[in-house]
Parts: C-alpha cells; sequence; structure tokens
C-alpha cells in the first residue's frame, strides 16, 4: 500500500481549480478550408464542429464571395457562435474556418480567427494552429519599421510580412513570408480567388488534404473529412504549400521549406486528435491501444478491473484490459453537458471541478482492486481528486498507470502548457508522485513503449514535452538573445 500520508510539495492551482482549467494540456487549434462548393460556408461549419475538440474558446468562419470576402466570429462552441442566418450570410464558393484555445495571444474577441485583413492584394483571411517560436522578434522588428498590430497573436506577424511583400502573386508572398518564420504551424490563407493551405518544414501539427465531389478540403484531422463525407487524398506534406483555386490544386516545395527529418508532435497520438482519425499516417485508435497493451507488459499489477479517465483513457485501457487479461469497465462516466463556465456553489464542495465532469459508478468500484488508465499527469492535482473519488466510492486499491512518459517539459510549438516548475514530473520522482496522488501504485509509459505504439522510425516525432529535446531550439528574451536554430538538421535560422 501506498503511504497517504504527508503530501509532496507541488504548486497547485488553488481551491478554485477546475476541470477545464487545470486537468489536461490545451492545444491547440483546429483549421479547415473549403475551395469550390456552393455552401461552403455550410461544409466549414460542419468542419470546424467535428474538430471541437482542438479548441473550445473561440470559433470563425470566413468565406469568399463575389470579390469580397465576410466573415464572422465569437467566443464560445461553434454551435453557439453560428446559427443559420448567420451562415446564410456567409455567401461563397470557398471558405476557411478556426477553433481555439489560446496559446500565443490573450483570450479575447480580437484574438479569434480566421484573421482578416486589407492590404494592397485584396482582401485576406488566415486561420493558424501552432505557434511561431521567433514572433515576439519578429513583431518587434516590424513595429520599428512603423507596423501596427490589432491582436496580441503570432499569427498576426504573418500577415504583416505578406503586405510588406514585394512579390507578385499570394502564394510567392506566402511563400516568402514564410521564409522568415521558425516554429510550428499549419496554415490557410484565403483570398477572393485562391485557397492557400502550409505546413511548417518539420510537421508539428496535422494538416490533410480532402476532396467531396468536385471541391477540395483542407482540415486539421481526417475526422472532420469523414463528417462531409468526403475522401482523404493524403496529408499534406512538412514544408509543402498547396494551392487551390480555379485551375485546380497545385503543390510547391520551397527548398528553404525542407527539412532532413520530421517532428510529428506525438502528443496528437497520446491525446490530442480525435480517436476516429488518422494522423501522421497512424490510426489514432490503434496507437493508443497499443500504448495501454504496452503499458501493461511494462507495469503489470493484480487487480480485479481496468477502468478509463474519460474519453481520452478509453483506447488505452482497453488495450491494457486486452493484454493483461484483467476485465475492461466504465467506473467513471463523464458528463458531456459541462461548458467553460459554470456556477459553484457558495458552500464549498470538495472537488467540486472533476465532480462535475466526473462521477464514479460504485456498483462497478466497491470492493475493487483497480487500474485506472489516463493518458497524462499535468500538476497532478485531478490524478490526486480522482484517486480519491475512487477510494470514496469503494474501491479497494487504485494503481495508476499514465499512457505516455512523466511531462517534465513545456512545449512551445502551438500547445497551451504549464511551466516546468508547474509540472510535477520535471522536480518528483514517480514514487513521490504516486505519494501526492494517493495510488497504491504509479506506472508511466516508457519513452521507448511510445515511440513503439506510434510506430516511430526513430525521425518521425517531436517528444520535447516528455525529453526537454526540442527540434526547434529557442532562447526567452531574458536569456539575452532571440536566436532561433534547428537542431539535429545543421541549419540555422
Amino acid at each position: 500500500m501506498s503511504d497517504h500520508g504527508k503530501p509532496v510539495d507541488v504548486r497547485e492551482r488553488g481551491p478554485s481549480e477546475n476541470w477545464d482549467e487545470g486537468a489536461a494540456f490545451r492545444d491547440r487549434c483546429g483549421v479547415f478550408g473549403v475551395f469550390g462548393n456552393p455552401e461552403a460556408s455550410k461544409l466549414t461549419y460542419l468542419g470546424i464542429h467535428a474538430l471541437q475538440h482542438r479548441g473550445q474558446e473561440s470559433a470563425g468562419i470566413v468565406a469568399a464571395s463575389n470579390g469580397q470576402i465576410l466573415g464572422h466570429r465569437g467566443m464560445g462552441l461553434v454551435a453557439d457562435v453560428f446559427s443559420a442566418e448567420t451562415l446564410d450570410r456567409l455567401k461563397g464558393e470557398a471558405a476557411i474556418g478556426h477553433v481555439r484555445y489560446s496559446t500565443a495571444g490573450e483570450s479575447q474577441l480580437k484574438n479569434a480567427q480566421p484573421f482578416m485583413v486589407d492590404y494592397s492584394g485584396g482582401a485576406l483571411a488566415v486561420a493558424h494552429n501552432g505557434n511561431l517560436v521567433n514572433a515576439r522578434k519578429l513583431r518587434r522588428d516590424l513595429e520599428t519599421q512603423g507596423s501596427i498590430f490589432q491582436s496580441t497573436m503570432d499569427t498576426e506577424v504573418l500577415m504583416h510580412l505578406i503586405a510588406r511583400s514585394r512579390a507578385g502573386s499570394l502564394e510567392e508572398r506566402v511563400e516568402e513570408a514564410l521564409r522568415q518564420v521558425e516554429g510550428a504551424y499549419s496554415l490557410l490563407f484565403l483570398s477572393r480567388e485562391v485557397l492557400i493551405g502550409a505546413r511548417d518544414p518539420l510537421g508539428f501539427r496535422p494538416l490533410v488534404l480532402g476532396r467531396v465531389g468536385g471541391t477540395y478540403v483542407l482540415a486539421s484531422e481526417t475526422c472532420a473529412l469523414d463528417l462531409i463525407e468526403a475522401e482523404l487524398i493524403r496529408e499534406v506534406q512538412p514544408g509543402e504549400i498547396v494551392v487551390i483555386d480555379r485551375g485546380g490544386l497545385r503543390s510547391i516545395r520551397p527548398d528553404h521549406l525542407r527539412a532532413t527529418r520530421k517532428g510529428h508532435c506525438i502528443f496528437e497520438l497520446v491525446y490530442f486528435s480525435r480517436p476516429d482519425s488518422m494522423i501522421f499516417g497512424r490510426s489514432v485508435w490503434q496507437a493508443r491501444k497499443a500504448m495501454g497493451r504496452s503499458l501493461a507488459r511494462e507495469h503489470p499489477v493484480e487487480a480485479d478491473l481496468v477502468i478509463p479517465v474519460p474519453d481520452s483513457g478509453v483506447p488505452a485501457a482497453i488495450g491494457y484490459s486486452e493484454e493483461s487479461g484483467v476485465p475492461f469497465d466504465l467506473g467513471l462516466v463523464r458528463s458531456h453537458y459541462v461548458g467553460r463556465t459554470f456556477i459553484e456553489p457558495a458552500q464549498s464542495i470538495r472537488n467540486f471541478g472533476v465532480k462535475l465532469k466526473l462521477s464514479p459508478v460504485r456498483a462497478a468500484l466497491a470492493g475493487k482492486r483497480v487500474v485506472v488508465v489516463d493518458d497524462s499527469v499535468v500538476r497532478g492535482t485531478t490524478s490526486r481528486k480522482i484517486v480519491a473519488m475512487l477510494r470514496n466510492a469503494g474501491a479497494r486499491e487504485v494503481h495508476l498507470r499514465i499512457a505516455s512518459p512523466p511531462t517534465t517539459d513545456p512545449c512551445y510549438f502551438g500547445i497551451d502548457t504549464p511551466t516546468k516548475q508547474e509540472l510535477i514530473a520535471a522536480s518528483h520522482s514517480v514514487e513521490e508522485i504516486a505519494r501526492y496522488v494517493t495510488a497504491d501504485t504509479l506506472g508511466y509509459l516508457s519513452q521507448q513503449g511510445l515511440h513503439e505504439a506510434a510506430q516511430d522510425s526513430g525521425e518521425m516525432y517531436c517528444d520535447g514535452c516528455f525529453t526537454g529535446n526540442y527540434l526547434i531550439d529557442h532562447e526567452e528574451p531574458e536569456s539575452g538573445g532571440e536566436r532561433l536554430r534547428l537542431v539535429r538538421e545543421g541549419r540555422e535560422a
């Protein structure tokens, strides 16, 4: 049995912490684009609805029609931001959409995307998933030269670079702008005549190309293609720019956007992407089940049942159960009707935020030795509350199993992570974390097990959040520089 006495000293968000604010990492954004369909805005609405898991802070759609672009953005969920009347006003045969959690930029309407500008080349909108790690330096340089910014988003830097370009076509301006930025980006640009998609040289964030009838579609994940019954053509390749206009589809692969390896975000497979998506050529569902199977081999334990922390822990828990032979059951039920805000009662209810989202199934748990499978541990506060909830529901033992390695470092490439000081695994051993969350035992998936489950050839993924080894290294401004370099490639910015 574990030591349920004095907890280790970790930073907590305090008694007001709720599930949405403190439980897990937040990516992220989702992008979706359509060209060549009279109901482009409605298809885009469905597309970003399917990508709602990638961002629940704001949503927006911009459509191109009759020589102009029209947009609508709002704070909240897709279904709340858009009405049938709003979509009817967004006429045109091309559109792009975006759902957002803030990573770079504050949580305000002015930072909602798609971001729209008018410049000498005409009207232009952009939707961005990722994070530009040299945006602060570029912004300072642009401001020194007289540029005025409307938002706090790194994405706006791109629009200034495009507007200042002396290149002729939009695709040439985009190519020139991308030459100057570093970091993670899956981008959609929409003008009055063309839809452009672009992906960074390492391919941190996913972007796929599909087709429904004669209409081309770009999306963050294949689940968005499935909803509108579009066929998957292929992934947009790292460092590729795809241009879609009335002449069809063409691809550009500039030399300066080529890299010698890939750097897909492995956390997309662990947590971010929907389990029914194909990401980086891999089924998310199958990858997560494989993580669970490896976890069972690495950290077996005598138990009566395996339960997931829903929803992201479900595939890994099934894999753990199949490999271990311990029966799978739903010991926790998740409410799907919790918004981002709620009214907390004046009288304190312990673990209120977690209880609002998760409820234990007492009939399944009473007297049982339980293996509970989750995708990750961030600060440890939510895991501690879940373990306490399971014990209060009658579980005799609680063995926590995590389907990823310890998260020791923040991400700089499009994920809203806590600081290193707030990540419990950055400063505490597995044994200390087990004592803090009050689990009988705690086991994390190994680095090798994770990469095997992802079918990694060795140069496919970025795992900086687990290792501190970033494929794009950057120095914080206060450390005396903004120099960026692509490590493991020998190419400097």
